[in-house]
């Protein structure tokens, strides 16, 4: 990686985000930038201030309300770090729409979708092409993420699909939300196995189209699943959290993916679990009735 490295992370004043955030400045230089992007300026003001507090902290930590869902905010913000620094190292995309287990899954659907999924092809379009050479993208998505997951009936919209493809069958997904249609055509009700499915699905689309390129020059662009975290946004969903890691524990092996010295080709593109690639096809349609997270 470059001498003076530039980090982006999303969705980062509370929870894994957060510990992305102090264990990329704890382990970077202090010659090197981490940008901590929220929606909420105070939020985000509030969370550098403390990161810049903590004895570990080496690197430089910004604060930069971002709106995840603003798709033109996103690419107005690659352009500005391609202007001012010729790029950025390394990309973490965490941001996730909390949802609780007594909310309507359709009445929420939108949201849930647009932070999660959308966000997640913007972010890939507009930050892939200012990624420097050696660089990292990764979304940090779940293991509910392998096709498998899904109804064999959908599996065809995003088994080798494109981007393009994977944009279509999502917003085909949320069309049948909101007619009504999506149990009937095979989608689950629980909002969390498609959209998991479709961010895998379009981090691997784009990283086909981009792999001889990156693994020449040491780039790596793949899924994550961090495992079971206990946060405000998955606990409401745990029968047992006994076993859950904390944020900072989870984020050990994100972090050890970022900083690895070399790429490890097996795992470019791919859905990587502590260290292992998922395999795309494994997995096996969730019990409705039964919707506590699985990571």
């Amino acid at each position: 990686m470059n001498a003076s490295r530039i980090a982006l992370v999303t969705g980062a004043n509370q929870g894994l985000g957060r510990a992305l955030v102090e264990g990329l400045a704890a382990r970077m230089n202090d010659h090197d930038l981490v940008l901590l992007t929220g929606r909420s300026h105070r939020r985000v003001t509030d969370a550098v201030r403390e990161v810049a507090s903590l004895p570990g902290t080496r690197a430089r930590v910004e604060a930069r309300v971002l709106d995840v869902t603003d798709t033109d905010a996103i690419a107005r913000l690659a352009e500005e770090l391609r202007a001012r620094f010729g790029g950025v190292d390394i990309v973490l995309s965490n941001a996730v729409a909390r949802l609780l287990p007594e909310e309507s899954q359709a009445e929420r659907a939108d949201e849930f979708i647009d932070v999660s999924n959308t966000a997640t092809h913007a972010i890939l379009r507009s930050f892939g092409p200012v990624l420097r050479p050696g660089g990292r993208l990764l979304v940090v998505a779940s293991s509910l993420g392998t096709l498998g997951h899904l109804d064999p009936r959908l599996h065809h919209l995003f088994d080798d699909a494109s981007l393009d493809q994977v944009e279509y069958a999502v917003e085909s997904w949320r069309s049948a939300i909101h007619h009504r249609t999506a149990q009937e055509a095979g989608w689950p009700i629980w909002l969390n196995v498609p959209s998991k499915v479709a961010q895998v699905a379009a981090v691997r689309a784009f990283a086909a189209e981009r792999r001889e390129h990156d693994l020449a020059t040491d780039t790596l662009i793949a899924a994550v699943c961090p495992g079971m975290v206990d946060t405000a946004t998955s606990r409401p969903w745990f029968s047992d959290y006994s076993q859950a890691q904390s944020p900072a524990q989870a984020a050990e092996a994100v972090l050890d993916l970022v900083f690895a010295e070399h790429v490890d080709s097996t795992l470019y593109g791919e859905l990587v679990r502590f260290g292992t690639a998922l395999p795309w096809h494994g997995g096996t349609p969730p019990v409705e009735q039964d919707r506590m997270l699985t990571p």
